[in-house]
């Protein structure tokens, strides 16, 4: 038999979570952002679960590709625009949306032989720092894309860095608002934390008088995390868990007080208690630096880790197994995250992903191509 180690994806959370942005958002359309294989959940095995969104937005060309063979016939967005001008012909063979953040993507549009114009998303710099331009530089690079015959329409878009914690995000809606008075075309700032924790705030523009405004890009909240994790969890927010990661024990052991367990001896028993070894480890994408104490499921009995993650085993404390009375041994259930296929526990992504010093966008995307999905 392979392997017990198991992902499993839940269509009908994803749905569910796609809806949560439109009861936030009511007025917009929603992009589900499917970069870095749909969160790494699989495009292809999230893609009917997601035909209720407007459109998908990801980052390279092959995933958009991927979502057009599909059968896809509606908008997909490159959030990062295009990396070189040769990718241009694929955006106007794939009816492909893109970001203009920079002058050179401006230069390779103007050179750009097309008889298909392109919408284009002109991205603010509005104090994230990553990619955009800047407040003194946005209006003539829209003048720039406007007089281009390769553009059809130019639409405004931005990304919040705070959107999730207490600075917020009140300076950088001035400065997108400052940037963009007057000027036409749908807007798109909010992505997870905003939709869930702003959308309806005001917004000037043409046009618009939400945050949400004409378009909401839904991220890590389509996929189940919380983006604000911990002051708010995926449950605060009616959120499902999408992903559930799951295996077995294959092995058992009983400790005597001062018996180590795992590379480094850096669990040291200070009882009797015995232990459990999960099929799992890092080769799995299970990060390596969770300490002892991250949760985990056994049975439906939550439990903690103990000792190193080693490359493709973890060991479990049983203890809390055997003080409800719940027998384990060779075979039964591990969840890592995500939902006990046997009593409907759940064991949020988050909450693993805050043990080990990261957060579930991490955990998610690093699940390895050794694993089975199911």
């Amino acid at each position: 038999m392979p392997r017990p180690i198991l992902a499993t994806v839940h269509p009908e959370a994803l749905q569910h979570n796609l809806n949560q942005a439109r009861l936030r958002a009511p007025d917009a359309r929603v992009w589900a952002v499917v970069k870095a294989n749909a969160y790494g959940h699989g495009i292809e095995r999230c893609f009917d679960a997601l035909r209720g969104a407007d459109g998908f937005a990801m980052i390279d060309l092959a995933e958009a590709e991927r979502v057009r063979a599909l059968d896809w016939r509606g908008p997909l967005l490159l959030l990062e625009g295009v990396f070189e001008p040769r990718d241009l012909e694929l955006c106007s063979r794939l009816h492909l949306w893109h970001a203009v953040h920079c002058t050179e993507q401006i230069d390779w549009l103007a050179a750009h032989k097309t008889q298909v114009p392109h919408r284009v998303f002109l991205k603010l710099n509005s104090g994230m720092n990553r990619l955009g331009f800047t407040p003194t530089a946005f209006r003539a690079a829209w003048a720039r894309l406007n007089a281009l015959p390769q553009v059809e329409e130019i639409s405004l878009m931005t990304h919040f860095s705070d959107a999730d914690g207490p600075r917020g995000i009140a300076h950088q809606v001035a400065a997108f608002e400052a940037a963009t008075a007057d000027l036409p075309g749908e807007r798109t700032l909010c992505n997870s934390a905003a939709i869930l924790r702003h959308a309806q705030s005001p917004l000037r523009g043409e046009g618009v008088s939400t945050l949400a405004a004409d378009w909401v890009r839904e991220g890590i909240a389509l996929y189940g995390g919380a983006p604000d994790y911990p002051e708010h969890t995926a449950a605060d927010w009616g959120l499902q868990p999408t992903m559930t990661l799951s295996s077995r024990l294959i092995g058992a052991q009983q400790l005597q007080p001062a018996d180590t367990v795992g590379y480094g001896s850096a669990f040291a028993a200070e009882v009797p208690m015995r232990i459990g070894v999960v099929a799992c480890g890092y080769a799995d994408g299970y990060p390596r630096h969770a300490p002892t104490g991250t949760p985990v499921l056994v049975n439906g009995v939550r439990t903690r880790t103990v000792g190193r993650v080693s490359m493709d085993m973890i060991a479990v404390d049983l203890s809390p197994l055997e003080a409800a009375g719940v027998a384990a041994g060779v075979g039964s259930e591990v969840v890592l995250w995500g939902v006990s296929p046997s009593t409907g526990a759940q064991l949020p992504v988050d909450e693993v992903a805050r043990s080990a010093g990261t957060i579930s966008y991490e955990l998610l995307c690093a699940v390895a191509q050794r694993v089975h999905f199911g």
